[in-house]
Order: structure tokens, then C-alpha cells, then sequence
């Protein structure tokens, strides 16, 4: 191993022209593989983050109530009429939140209530969601908390959070009074404790928080719960996740998987468009070193049948090649990994969205690093040429 190495720095350091161009082909190919797979890893992270931080990564819900016809027969005419939806708790939902826990992908459960209601302010009514959670569980699954703008993140009592487009619509402000009137005509006067912005135009106008207690009064579910907002460890699994609860808890489980079907199809393509250039680069990366190798093993094609005869080992002269290519391929990756990283990172710091920003965020993690590193290194395939060739016919034809 030893002579190996002493042998491969040598003929390094003889064609160092040579090597240290190939090491900076190495070194380019390696920083654009890192720049590339950060940029469209910051995106999609950046995408994730905006689109999924007003929802939670699954819903668990009560089954819709369906009709039952009471008559059967043939040639009995009906027609069967989808009843309405009324707020239904969740039978045992405390033994049912404990299970759905003990779920190896499940990061959090905030067991709550919810339903539609109104917001009536003077002349202005605007349609709701009311949501009432316990404030922990909740911002574990939905980070409300960091979100809020004006006055504080935790109703109590007779206090709501609302959107800052609904508190715009109605005209109020933090320590306003609105009035909330759910279907069944049920409805109560809330002070506005806080606003929030969570990036969703949709969500900034339909949300009013409460406190559990306040909902389920509201709501007429004493002590209930008819919702469950699931936080999952990996966000790509959710939908394997709600399958199997789904069929263990017969719920109405969805994740945002299936409620978001255009955007996992981008996140899809964005994270194939990644997988294909990487690839690409690779490949070019790979081909440089093999040919440098191969190159490498015909120069010196009488010392390596010099060194045959002198009864140097198969292994050893395949070690040397390997070795070769070896330090190529990690001194270009190092390089390379500085270059990258300094090329994304200049790049977040240059383009800036309006609010201060990265425009086009980046994502420089370790595995990036060692996969780009890994895979410049193991390029060294050539040397088992070199580790074929007959002493005899290498010095006679050299």
C-alpha cells in the first residue's frame, strides 16, 4: 500500500499540468452539482414552507353522516337527499388522539374543534372557520405564534384570533369587539385578542381562533373534539400515514398530499429536474477522471511493465491507478464543495424579495456535501487496466 501511494504522488507530481487541470474540471463539475441541487432544494423548501405552514400535514375528522333510506323494495320510487352536516364530537377522541401518537411518522396531534360560522361586525359579515385548540398542541403543528403581527398569540375566554385580510374586511383591529354566529344560529360576542398572517390569503381571511373552551361553548360540543391537526416526521409520507390510520380509526382522514395534488405534481418534477442534472454532472465529472486515468495507464505503459517484471503485485499496480484517481476526485471535490457553497451563498445574499428575503433560497446541508464528494472519489475503474497488462508485451510495444 505504501509503494502504491508513493508511486501514484509520483506520477501526479510528473504531469502536474495535467492533474491540476483535472482536478479543477473536477473541481467546476462539483460546484455546479452543489449550486444546482441547493438552489432547487432551497426552492422547494421554500415552497413547502409557505404553502404548508397555514395547514396541517393531516386532518382527521368525523365521517360524513349519509342517508339512510327506511324503505326497500322493488319499484319503489325515492329520493334520497344528502342530509345536513351537523358538529359532531369525535366518540372517545381522547383514547383516539393517544393512538394516533403512538404513530412512529406522527411528530404532534392537536386535538380540537371546528366548524363554520359568521363574523358580524356593525353592517359587515363575513363567513369563518372557527378553529379552538389547546395553544401548545396547536403551534407544534401550526406555527400560529411566530405568525402574529399585532397584540398576543393566545386567546383566552372570550377572545379570538383572526387573519389580518378578515380584520381588514371587517374593519377591527386588537382589542375590537366581533360577534360570531355559527348555523344553528348559536353565536357569541369575542374581543379580537391578536392578528396573525400566515402567508395565505385564504387562510388570513376565514380563520378565527378561540380557546377550546370558547368553541366548543360556541360550537356546542362541551367537551369534545371533532378535529385532529396531525404534524408528520417526513412530509412525503404523510398519505401512506392517513391511509393507515384511516383504516384504523375509520375517520375521515386526508393529508395534504391529496388535498394539494398541483403542488406535490411541482414538487415532483422539481425534485426529478434535481435528480436528472445531478446525474448529468456526475457523469461528465466521472468521464474526466476516467480519462485522465486512461490516458495515465498508456503513458506510462513501459513503467508499469518495468514494475511487472520487477514482480510488483497485480493489486499494487491497480491500488496505484485507484489512488490516482482517488486524490483527483477528492481534491477536486473539496475545492469544488468551497466553490459551490460560496456560489449559492453569494447568490442568496445578491437576490433579495421586497421583504428582505432570499429570493431563490438555498439549502447547503452535510449530504449534499458528501454525496458530491462521494461520487468525484469513486471514480477509479481504469486502473484495472493497467492491473491486465503483461509485463512482456507492455515493454516490447511501449
Amino acid at each position: 500500500m505504501d509503494l502504491a501511494w508513493f508511486l501514484a504522488l509520483k506520477f501526479l507530481k510528473e504531469y502536474r499540468a495535467q492533474s491540476l487541470l483535472t482536478i479543477s474540471a473536477v473541481a467546476v463539475g462539483v460546484s455546479v452539482m452543489i449550486f444546482l441541487s441547493a438552489l432547487i432544494s432551497g426552492l422547494q423548501g421554500s415552497l413547502i414552507r409557505q404553502t404548508l405552514g397555514s395547514q396541517a400535514h393531516i386532518t382527521v375528522q368525523p365521517a360524513e353522516e349519509v342517508a339512510r333510506p327506511q324503505l326497500e323494495g322493488p319499484g319503489l320510487m325515492r329520493r334520497i337527499e344528502q342530509p345536513e352536516q351537523r358538529f359532531l364530537s369525535i366518540e372517545g377522541w381522547q383514547s383516539t388522539s393517544n393512538r394516533l401518537r403512538r404513530d412512529p411518522g406522527v411528530v404532534e396531534v392537536a386535538a380540537g374543534v371546528s366548524g363554520n360560522a359568521s363574523a358580524l361586525r356593525g353592517s359587515a359579515e363575513r363567513p369563518v372557520i372557527v378553529y379552538g385548540f389547546d395553544p401548545d398542541e396547536f403551534n407544534r403543528v401550526i406555527d400560529v405564534r411566530s405568525r402574529v403581527v399585532a397584540g398576543r398569540h393566545e386567546p383566552s375566554g372570550s377572545e379570538v384570533l383572526i387573519g389580518v385580510e378578515l380584520a381588514r374586511d371587517l374593519g377591527i383591529g386588537v382589542g375590537d369587539q366581533v360577534r360570531l354566529r355559527t348555523q344553528t344560529a348559536s353565536e357569541t360576542l369575542v374581543t379580537v385578542a391578536g392578528l396573525f398572517d400566515l402567508g395565505s390569503q385564504q387562510v388570513n381571511q376565514r380563520w378565527a381562533i378561540l380557546s377550546l373552551r370558547g368553541a366548543q361553548s360556541l360550537l356546542a360540543l362541551p367537551g369534545g373534539a371533532n378535529i385532529f391537526f396531525i404534524r408528520v416526521h417526513k412530509i412525503f409520507d404523510a398519505e401512506k400515514i392517513a391511509q393507515r390510520m384511516e383504516a384504523q380509526t375509520g375517520l375521515l382522514v386526508d393529508s395534504w398530499m391529496k388535498t394539494n395534488q398541483q403542488l406535490l405534481v411541482a414538487l415532483k418534477s422539481q425534485s426529478s429536474s434535481s435528480y436528472t442534472i445531478q446525474f448529468f454532472v456526475f457523469l461528465a465529472v466521472a468521464m474526466g477522471i476516467a480519462s485522465v486515468l486512461v490516458v495515465s495507464v498508456v503513458q506510462r505503459t513501459r513503467e508499469i511493465g518495468i514494475l511487472r517484471a520487477m514482480g510488483i503485485k497485480r493489486s499494487t499496480i491497480f491500488m496505484l491507478f485507484v489512488m490516482q484517481g482517488a486524490v483527483i476526485g477528492l481534491s477536486g471535490s473539496i475545492v469544488g464543495a468551497f466553490m459551490g457553497s460560496g456560489l449559492a451563498s453569494m447568490f442568496a445574499r445578491i437576490a433579495k424579495a421586497p421583504d428582505g428575503s432570499p429570493t431563490f433560497p438555498v439549502d447547503l446541508t452535510p449530504n449534499l456535501f458528501l454525496a458530491a464528494a462521494g461520487a468525484a472519489t469513486i471514480t477509479g475503474m481504469p486502473a484495472r487496466r493497467a492491473a491486465r497488462l503483461d509485463p512482456v508485451e507492455a515493454i516490447r510495444h511501449a
